[in-house]
């Protein structure tokens, strides 16, 4: 379920309008690395008492800091984060962080939302595939079947800072949630440090911090799926929100003629069978993981039925992209061309 599949707005594929009310080009202090298996960007427009390079650059370092420690924390890759010991704990208690706990929360409640089709609890299956191999290949039934009995965020068990998974065989892979919650947690630490604007991209989640200085919105171009990264399918224009694209379209390869594609049906152990290439979700500000993973969820669910599910909703608006090429969009949901 590692997505992220992209807003794809990375760097590049943010547009922001940086024209303000006298037509002075705003300049933001911008830093940019690679973290979290992507191009990561933070951009400051403003801080309390003026935009100072010292003290922005400062707070960019800080913000780097806190992800490069989520990460560790988070990561099923990383032996020592809390993710790795109650993968490793064999069903025994293990005490982790509130960072963890939170994510872990959040999980369960969205496995419960897509009835198990987004589970935390897939870390046998996703283990079972290599989207980045240059020569990758299809796990083998057998083993996939077994891998799929592991697969139950029901068996995940949490008491106070303590986690079990009840089933010892069971692993957590919070690929599908976890950079969205990195996400907020940035921006909260930017804001902590006195920006006031600024613009955190997680190559997919993007978070925006009050308004551009001149206090017109930032508008954020949404990548046209399948594209060469220089078309977007249009722009949409928030201030103090997330906007957060899953799709089908990142992490793929081709085999005997049939694409796979990193979005992992939890339920299968395949990708999930959809008509859509891309969900791109609005929601406000401090929302980056709700919309990481209600994202995903909408891919799984087709066009039809996320339409649905996210006219349903008052926290959430969407632009859907379909295979066939058609543009859908939720109830009071704004895009421009």
């Amino acid at each position: 379920m590692k997505k992220k599949l992209a807003l794809l707005l990375i760097l590049t594929f943010i547009i922001i309008t940086q024209t303000s009310c006298n037509s002075n080009k705003i300049e933001p202090i911008s830093d940019e690395g690679y973290y979290l298996d992507t191009v990561c960007q933070i951009s400051i427009y403003d801080m309390e008492g003026g935009l100072d390079n010292k003290k922005a650059k400062s707070a960019i370092d800080d913000a780097f800091d806190l992800c490069r420690k989520l990460d560790k924390t988070l990561s099923n890759t990383v032996d020592a984060s809390d993710i790795s010991k109650i993968n490793n704990s064999k069903g025994a208690w293990v005490e982790v962080s509130e960072d963890a706990i939170n994510v872990i929360e959040a999980g369960i409640e969205y496995g419960k939302l897509s009835d198990g089709a987004f589970d935390i609890s897939i870390g046998t299956v996703t283990s079972l595939w290599n989207f980045h191999s240059d020569n990758p290949t299809l796990p083998k039934e057998n083993e996939l079947e077994e891998a799929l009995t592991h697969v139950d965020y029901r068996n995940i068990e949490i008491e106070g800072k303590m986690v079990r998974i009840k089933d010892p065989d069971a692993k957590l892979d919070l690929g599908g949630i976890a950079k969205g919650y990195i996400g907020d947690r940035l921006a909260d630490r930017l804001k902590k440090n006195g920006v006031k604007s600024g613009i955190v991209n997680l190559g997919g989640n993007i978070i925006t911090i009050g308004q551009k200085p001149d206090g017109k919105n930032f508008v954020i171009g949404v990548e046209k799926p399948f594209s060469d990264r220089s078309e977007t399918v249009g722009r949409v224009e928030v201030s103090d929100k997330t906007v957060v694209t899953s799709g089908v379209y990142e992490r793929q390869f081709e085999k005997d003629g049939v694409l796979y594609y990193h979005v992992l049906d939890a339920r299968t152990g395949y990708p999930v069978k959809t008509d859509l290439d891309s969900a791109s979700l609005v929601m406000d500000y401090g929302h980056s993981m709700d919309a990481d993973a209600l994202s995903t969820i909408c891919l799984m669910k087709g066009s039809e039925s996320a339409l649905e599910f996210l006219d349903s909703r008052e926290d959430v608006k969407g632009v859907l992209c379909l295979h066939n090429k058609e543009i859908k969009k939720s109830k009071g949901m704004k895009i421009d061309n």
